[in-house]
């Protein structure tokens, strides 16, 4: 009888030792829970915030205010991921270490990736340009429609979408022509050296001064270039509204086309001259080619 109840006594002890670590094992759970709901709360809060506050004050750069409250976002769930394996009683120094040995080897992998990444980090932090902007780079043109931190969405002119790689745009030449509220329009205009020049710069300075498109400051400037092969060259710089550059260009390109013609003032194209030498050894004509 002794033997049956010590044993009895070491049965219920294991008993109540397998309830304890249940119960132990179903509040961490329900702890682990909690905190993660908690925590999701609150990046989604901080997340709202942060990009409320680019909403409320449209001058702020939203793309900028997204990516720091994703930033955010994620940084209060990885501490809240840290909070919970310390819950189950998990080393978090070790993991941390493993982390680093598997992102390494991560890191690795997906250069390419992540170099898109770290170029779009700083294309968001120094903004070069916007969605909206009309931008050259990386061999593509076209309206910024998006910048994620891994690509950029263009379309082009005639309504096509580009994805350029943020590497790719960030380590070329970038040209934004959205970015200046004005802009120059710089023609190169040739008149034949018979024309009458005085004449040809009154009309021209007339065109630069008549279309209300043309900001009179900076004041237009019309003078003569140089002496080309062929032509007189005259330049033609004007001023304009980004928003009227390429009308106004394409408007008073054909303006001048008429306004030569009417007043007798020609354009010359590149000609050949040909002159025959008779003066050849063997008694025959050679022509020779010399440009006019």
């Amino acid at each position: 009888m002794e033997e049956e109840t010590t044993g009895w006594s070491w049965q219920g002890l294991i008993e109540d030792d397998r309830v304890a670590v249940i119960v132990a094992m179903a509040m961490n759970v329900i702890y682990a829970m909690l905190i993660l709901v908690v925590a999701l709360m609150l990046a989604n809060w901080a997340k709202a915030r942060i990009e409320g506050f680019a909403r409320r004050h449209p001058k702020v750069d939203a793309t900028l205010f997204g990516f720091l409250g994703n930033i955010a976002k994620w940084a209060v769930l990885v501490i809240a991921l840290i909070f919970v394996l310390n819950r189950f009683g998990i080393q978090t120094t070790s993991l941390v270490a493993v982390i680093g040995a598997a992102g390494l080897a991560i890191g690795l992998a997906l250069q390419g990736t992540l170099s898109n990444l770290a170029a779009g980090i700083m294309m968001v932090v120094f903004r070069p340009f916007r969605v909206g902007h009309y931008i050259e780079a990386g061999g593509q043109a076209g309206s910024v429609m998006e910048i994620s931190l891994f690509y950029t969405e263009l379309k082009t002119y005639d309504g096509l979408q580009v994805i350029v790689p943020n590497s790719d745009i960030w380590s070329s030449a970038i040209k934004n022509y959205s970015v200046n509220p004005t802009r120059m329009m710089d023609l190169t205009v040739g008149v034949s050296y018979g024309s009458d020049l005085q004449k040809a710069q009154e009309i021209l300075e007339r065109l630069a001064t008549s279309d209300p498109r043309a900001l009179k400051d900076p004041a237009p400037f019309v003078k003569v270039k140089e002496l080309g092969a062929s032509s007189v060259d005259f330049v033609f710089r004007v001023w304009a509204n980004s928003g009227d550059w390429w009308v106004l260009k394409c408007d008073i390109t054909r303006q001048i086309k008429e306004e030569f013609d009417a007043n007798g003032i020609e354009i010359p194209f590149p000609t050949q001259t040909l002159f025959m030498d008779r003066a050849a050894s063997d008694g025959t004509d050679q022509p020779a080619l010399i440009p006019a």
